[in-house]
């Protein structure tokens, strides 16, 4: 059995293959009675529009490519969450692309998404060469959501505050009464924004002599390594700011297989307030990075270009959302001796 087509709508309805087209875009030019006569159509036949014969006819393909620069973290889940409901509201359907998967292959990041002509492209988490974006950027509008990197001309950048975050949650740990406080960095312009904020924030209130910092690659493990390694000190820290959620829970194995209790003996702040965070047995404090807002914010960046018709071209924006600290279980004051 074939198909319903759009001409077994019209007729279905009783009106014209043009009527029906125009209630399939959402049309406003259309009286309620013949709108509500061609859905009803469309639901009894079961009629599902071409998308490729309407993408050849509008030379658009109603999609926008998402590409992922860590698909593990569940700070990029959070975003997507923001960045999606506004695209469908708009009539757009994510394409969600791996961007570590593609640079194995030896392709750029974008090139899958590019084949499948997507409408516009948003960029989540930190590529190693952003600046390689130039080109697609002079092709579809382009942003980049919960990157600090360098972007090329005429691509929008939506991100946190790392900076102010970072020194929320080194001021919190000092508020508590601690004094040694270590911090396990992270890469990227991203990671050197919260490194040099905590550093300032010590240096501010005369600590920065007690302020190790440990390089992490952002992973669980990373932050396992980097915390054996500071509770292995002569003068061990009483506190650890971690560069993110993923590198905190890190944290947490080391300090427990050495026999540290979290909070009593260790206090530990992650970065983003993902869900692994807010998980009972967890129940991280951390710096919530608006993950949903970047997502929110992206999305509408795009869809104001996209409006415009605007690829490349003119000065990107930068917009930055507020962090704030959400306390929980993994701090407390530092132990009396």
């Amino acid at each position: 059995m074939r198909p319903p087509t759009i001409r077994d709508v019209a007729e279905r309805a009783g009106v014209s293959k043009s009527l029906v087209s125009l209630v399939l875009r959402g049309s406003d030019q259309v009286r309620p009675e013949k709108r509500d006569a061609v859905l009803r159509a469309v639901r009894e036949l079961g009629y599902r529009p071409n998308a490729a014969a309407r993408s050849l006819s509008e030379r658009r393909t109603r999609t926008v490519g998402v590409l992922l620069s860590d698909l593990r973290n569940p700070w990029s889940v959070d975003l997507l969450d923001g960045l999606n409901p506004l695209l469908h509201a708009h009539g757009l359907h994510m394409l969600l692309a791996d961007a570590r998967l593609n640079r194995r292959t030896g392709q750029h990041p974008a090139d899958p998404l590019l084949d499948l002509r997507v409408d516009g492209l948003v960029v989540v988490g930190t590529l190693p060469d952003p600046a390689a974006l130039g080109s697609v950027a002079e092709r579809i509008p382009v942003v980049l959501a919960g990157s600090r990197e360098p972007a090329p001309p005429g691509v929008d950048v939506v991100a946190g505050d790392d900076g102010r975050g970072a020194g929320l949650a080194t001021g919190h740990l000092i508020g508590l009464g601690h004094r040694r406080i270590a911090h396990i960095a992270g890469y990227g312009v991203v990671g050197e924004l919260r490194r040099r904020s905590f550093e300032e924030t010590m240096r501010r209130h005369g600590l920065a002599d007690r302020a190790p910092v440990e390089p992490g690659d952002m992973t669980e493990e990373g932050g396992y390594r980097a915390t054996v390694r500071l509770l292995s000190r002569p003068e061990r820290p009483t506190a650890v700011f971690a560069v993110n959620d993923i590198t905190a829970i890190g944290v947490l194995s080391a300090a427990g297989e050495m026999g540290l209790r979290v909070p009593h003996d260790l206090s530990v702040v992650g970065y983003d307030n993902t869900s692994i965070a807010r998980l009972r047995h967890v129940w991280l404090t951390t710096v919530d990075n608006t993950s949903h807002e970047i997502g929110r914010r992206a999305a509408r960046c795009l869809l104001e270009r996209m409006e415009r018709l605007e690829g490349g071209g003119g000065a990107g924006r930068l917009d930055l959302t507020a962090p704030t600290l959400e306390t929980r279980g993994s701090t407390a004051s530092p132990p009396a001796h």
